[in-house]
């Protein structure tokens, strides 16, 4: 039994109640606190188990004494919880930090600005196919403490964000994967960059030389980080601009990767996603998939019949003749650009929401060059008028997905695309994006 007897989980959503869940059976004394209504399927599992809960306040007289704490990405590092332990010097990790102590699996760790979910679900999607016992964690999937607390699997796939590494210590990736650092999130990090870039490169904090570092060599801030820091892992750098060096590469229209004794080598057109963001993240995928020895046969047939990720780039539906693609997941421009990048037709543009220091210059030249109207989904659309005002001739504020997509359809004609890649975060309307993107779908559907 753990001599840390009592613990306090901040946050009762998926990954604090599955935290909740594994620090029970391991023998602490938990508290579970949420300053929000808890939802109801989160309330029975904590009542079903017996587990203490508080909800819509944080009680700092019960909390006080407590050993360790889990607080749930989401929370701020400034919130008034978190400085309250901060100043009591009361240990505080993530729900994945505290999983990692109780399983010997090995951790496939991805993280980037864009392309997470995409590449975390085809390495899951190929090693399980593969016939490995894997679990699915992180953003994705279900609460890593809960699998690690019910099931006995030998490898998970874990997506992470910036949040929930800023909370991990001792927590080490056998394999670390870093796809592309770009500004995003900037307003949890005083709007410095290098806060940000820090946070990111916590992907290989812990790593020895038996483990393996996965990373786009095209990212020029990623190549001036790796020749920075020199991580201890095994560096598997890929790039579709370069050959030589590369764990993975394009060349004449076919991916390479090469994992020694034998390179696997597909064309990029047999790949089941598309576009330049899907190469990255096929290549990243592939490697370290190579790297847990899956045959080169298996990863070909998995990269070959993997269907994409519901909000990225999702293709809705054709209602005479114009199409329309849910990219509700492209809560940053840097996404965004990829969305745009991709289309090749003339392209109604629905985009906003609740800005986080975005900085849209990069999106200029697509905008000049595939867009033909936009229309604005948020509360607050003054920082996209100003900046594509002068770009585009028509441009439309509507505060509901259901008016968005109606104006644009009426903007677009045969042939034409309506995009929803907002390049903000949804929570000036929407729940979260997932809701944005269900609306957007739905709103489609009933025209």
């Amino acid at each position: 039994m753990n001599t840390q007897k009592k613990i306090v989980i901040l946050g009762a959503a998926e990954s604090g109640v599955g935290a909740a869940i594994l620090a029970q059976k391991q023998g602490f004394n938990v508290f579970v606190s949420d300053k929000g209504v808890i939802k109801e399927e989160f309330r029975n599992t904590l009542l079903q188990k017996s587990i203490a809960f508080e909800e819509g306040k944080h009680s700092y007289d019960l909390m006080s004494n407590t050993d360790e704490v889990i607080k749930s990405p989401g929370i701020s590092d400034n919130a008034e919880v978190i400085l309250f332990f901060k100043e009591r010097k009361i240990n505080i990790v993530s729900e994945i930090e505290f999983a990692s102590r109780y399983t010997t699996a090995k951790k496939i760790c991805i993280t980037g600005t864009n392309g997470k979910t995409t590449t975390t679900m085809l390495t899951y999607h190929i090693l399980s196919k593969a016939g490995l016992k894997v679990g699915l964690a992180g953003n994705v999937g279900k609460s890593f403490a809960l699998q690690v607390a019910e099931n006995d699997f030998d490898y998970y796939v874990i997506e992470l964000s910036s949040f929930q590494l800023d909370d991990m210590h001792d927590f080490k990736a056998e394999i670390a994967v870093l796809l592309n650092i770009t500004p995003d999130h900037l307003d949890r990090y005083d709007y410095s960059m290098q806060k940000y870039i820090d946070s990111k490169m916590r992907i290989v904090q812990n790593q020895t030389e038996q483990d393996a570092f996965v990373y786009c060599d095209d990212d020029e801030t990623i190549r001036m980080e790796v020749l920075k820091l020199r991580p201890k892992g095994q560096w598997y750098p890929f790039s579709i601009k370069k050959t030589e060096g590369m764990a993975a590469f394009v060349e004449n229209e076919k991916l390479t990767i090469n994992i020694k004794p034998h390179s696997l080598t597909m064309s990029i057109f047999e790949l089941a996603i598309q576009g330049k963001h899907n190469l990255y993240n096929s290549m990243a995928a592939g490697i370290s998939c190579r790297l847990v020895d899956i045959r080169k046969e298996d990863v070909r047939d998995s990269m070959q019949d993997f269907a994409s990720v519901e909000h990225r780039l999702e293709f809705v539906n054709t209602i005479s003749g114009v199409d329309f693609i849910n990219d509700s997941k492209a809560t940053n421009v840097n996404s965004t650009w990829y969305a745009l990048e991709s289309m090749n037709r003339p392209v109604v543009w629905i985009a906003g929401g609740q800005d986080k220091g975005n900085e849209y210059e990069m999106l200029h030249e697509m905008v000049k060059e595939k867009v033909k109207a936009i229309v604005c989904l948020g509360v607050d659309n003054s920082k996209i008028i100003k900046e594509f005002g002068s770009m585009v001739q028509t441009i439309i504020e509507t505060d509901s997905a259901d008016d968005a997509v109606k104006v644009a359809f009426k903007l677009s004609k045969k042939g034409d695309i309506v995009l929803l890649s907002p390049a903000c975060a949804s929570f000036d309307l929407f729940k979260n994006y997932e809701d944005r993107g269900r609306q957007f779908k739905a709103a489609v559907k009933s025209l």
